[in-house]
């Protein structure tokens, strides 16, 4: 849980953006080619994808370059194999159509004119056989098709299934109110257990019923009887009234309400697993393409209390380390990263303060690993001053025969300005060291002054430096 809070919290707006697009497409295309094999195929890669994820997962490299093999031959023939089936569907469709809106289950057909026209071939005994395709498109199942284009008319039908008509024997296909084809073949079905007096026209009508959504109307030439198949489903009409509700139901007339909202459930559905898939997908390349920097960050320290200062802190910069992907990485900007310590319970004296999380500022999609110090030792007081008195720091010792006499400082006392409770404890400001070896005579020397802690500063305008004057005399010798 943690985890996906800390993932969660690095997502820009970009990366949303870049989610919903994706998500977007790959909806349109589900749209597009429901109902055909290239859907179909699709999904198997998208199986395929994440059996080769789970695989980096688990370590298998070996199978992982695989499945990488096996899903880029799956692409490339499902480009080949189902090339007329994805030109189909797009050349049936305008620009528009592909980016927006939802296909209509079927182009309003004349119904009334195939019911009657289908009765009159019954009563004339003129056999027939016509396709009425739905969704999936059934140029890589047919063959050898007369492209025809005509407007659908009854008489129209009864010349093209006439006996001296040379197209009479194939399939004609109806889209919408036009004659598409003519002449067309169908494939016939394998099924053993058809009744014995289908001969081959209802054959090849249960063929495409079992390779597509088409329905098909097949006249028995011999019997005059109308059936319908769809779905690998054989329906035998007995009057026009039920031939008529078929083909509405199949057009999308009688059931319109029903539909509608199926197909809005549907696309629901649809629509939130590609929003999934494409997150998947996007937090498995945000963490695959991870990478590592470390940063030095100045410190800030804000919501100090009125009147208290800073005399001291354990350092002045953090050393952050930060992953994320390359390209934001590298596009890091210094104003992005803020290390801000909050001091408003803070009090005078030291205080150690964490470097948590929430002190880090950093840009979006940016993760911290690891900070260095987590913990600031901060001094805070409120300012002073005290005057205090100058006493050099001799060190070694004079030449023998020689005594230190008399020593005066210039000035021998200077205002100094810190924290009050450091200036509490501090009663003598010394020298830098002064070598007692060197010194043979009185003299003046220049010395700087040395202030601990460093916190100390002297009064502004204030010199550092100070004048020792000193006499030095022989001892006298012991008369004895």
């Amino acid at each position: 849980m943690e985890t996906m809070i800390h993932l969660l919290s690095g997502i820009r707006w970009q990366d949303i953006v870049d989610i919903l697009i994706n998500s977007y497409i790959l909806f349109r295309l589900y749209v597009l080619f429901r109902g055909t094999n290239v859907i179909r195929m699709i999904m198997a890669i998208v199986m395929l994808w994440m059996a080769e994820r789970m695989a980096v997962n688990v370590g298998l490299i070996v199978t992982s370059w695989a499945m990488q093999g096996i899903i880029a031959a799956v692409a490339l023939i499902v480009i080949i194999v189902f090339r007329n089936e994805i030109a189909g569907v797009l050349q049936t469709r305008n620009f528009r159509s592909v980016l927006w809106g939802l296909p209509q289950r079927q182009v309003r057909t004349p119904i009334d004119i195939i019911v009657e026209s289908v009765y009159e071939l019954a009563r004339r005994k003129m056999g027939a056989l016509i396709v009425l395709p739905l969704k999936i498109t059934l140029d890589p199942i047919v063959q050898s098709g007369i492209p025809w284009q005509g407007k659908l008319s009854r008489e129209m039908l009864l010349s093209i299934f006439w006996h001296g008509a040379p197209v009479h024997d194939g399939a004609t296909i109806i889209q919408g109110n036009k004659i598409t084809e003519v002449a067309v073949i169908l494939p016939l079905s394998k099924n053993g257990d058809l009744p014995s007096y289908f001969g081959t026209r209802h054959r090849a009508a249960v063929g495409l019923a079992e390779q597509s959504d088409a329905l098909v109307i097949a006249v028995s030439e011999e019997r005059g009887q109308v059936t319908v198949f769809k779905n690998g489903t054989i329906i035998p009409i007995n009057d026009n009234l039920e031939l008529d509700h078929l083909l509405r139901e199949h057009a999308g007339k009688v059931t319109a309400t029903q539909g509608l909202k199926k197909q809005t459930v549907e696309l629901s559905i649809v629509a939130m697993i590609c929003l999934a898939s494409i997150t998947g997908i996007w937090f498995s390349f945000a963490r695959g393409l991870e990478t590592l920097v470390t940063l030095k960050v100045p410190v800030e320290f804000e919501n100090k209390k009125p009147r208290m200062e800073i005399f001291a802190a354990s350092t002045s910069s953090v050393n952050l380390q930060l992953s994320g992907s390359g390209s934001l990485i590298k596009s890091i900007r210094p104003d992005q990263v803020k290390v801000k310590i909050n001091l408003a319970n803070a009090v005078a004296g030291g205080n150690q303060l964490p470097i948590g999380r929430d002190s880090i500022t950093l840009p979006p999609g940016i993760q911290l690993k690891q900070v260095e110090p987590q913990v600031l030792d901060v001094n805070l007081d409120l300012p002073g001053k005290k005057t205090l008195p100058v006493q050099p720091d001799w060190i070694g010792k004079l030449t023998d025969g020689l005594i230190l006499e008399d020593t005066r400082m210039v000035p021998d006392k200077v205002k100094v300005v810190g924290g009050s409770l450091m200036l509490k404890d501090i009663q003598t400001i010394y020298t830098e060291k002064i070598l007692l070896e060197n010194i043979t005579t009185g003299g003046t020397v220049s010395v700087s002054l040395v202030l601990q802690p460093s916190s100390l500063k002297l009064e502004a305008g204030a010199r550092n430096r100070v004048d020792v004057i000193y006499k030095i005399k022989r001892r006298v010798a012991d008369p004895s």
